[in-house]
């Protein structure tokens, strides 16, 4: 939303705190976040309120134009979404610090391995012109953007186009915004440090 400009306003929930539950259960997201509001409409899950603010605010911009390179979008956001779960187990989402080198898991490796395959294959056959996966900024650079900042942070090793796509990640103002704004927050999530 902040890259396309939409305006919003962010409410901050607490994470992993005594009231977290009692004030998500007001959201029909099974306690989970983010949930986006618009008007009467909730909608909860990050690939359905991607495609929401598309359809609604960004005039179907989301994904790219050409059918291919949207499929390919499509299926790579979709593999983003239900995937990876050794990777975040491992990696826990912190982008306040930057962490040494760490050992993964065979399982987290071959899907640190599995992501940069994703990335290379994107750039190489449909980012021609542009430093986005799909040339232009898309969807699935809004899905893959907490990985990026995640190799970024724990020193995955990358290769120069892994490199240059987490670069384009890193450089993005909304993203610079975030992580801004991340280490001015004085809470923890004690489970999900490492």
């Amino acid at each position: 939303m902040k890259h396309n400009r939409v305006e919003f306003v962010e409410k901050k929930i607490l994470l992993d705190t005594e009231t977290t539950t009692q004030e998500l259960s007001q959201y029909n997201s099974a306690t989970k976040v983010p949930v986006l509001q618009d008007e009467c409409l909730e909608i909860w899950d990050s690939l359905a309120i991607l495609e929401y603010v598309s359809e609604q605010y960004c005039e179907s911009s989301g994904w790219p134009s050409e059918p291919s390179a949207r499929a390919i979008a499509r299926s790579v956001s979709a593999e983003m979404h239900s995937s990876f779960a050794n990777l975040r187990s491992e990696l826990p989402m912190n982008c306040r610090r930057q962490f040494n080198p760490i050992s993964l898991s065979t399982e987290a490796e071959n899907e640190v391995a599995r992501v940069k395959e994703i990335w290379r294959m994107c750039r190489d056959q449909f980012a021609v012109n542009g430093q986005w996966l799909f040339g232009d900024y898309s969807i699935a650079d809004a899905m893959f953007a907490p990985i990026a900042l995640r190799f970024a942070g724990y020193s995955i090793p990358l290769e120069e186009i892994e490199k240059d796509y987490v670069q384009s990640v890193l450089n993005q103002p909304c993203i610079i915004e975030w992580i801004t704004a991340a280490k001015a927050e004085k809470e923890i999530i004690e489970s999900e440090e490492l």
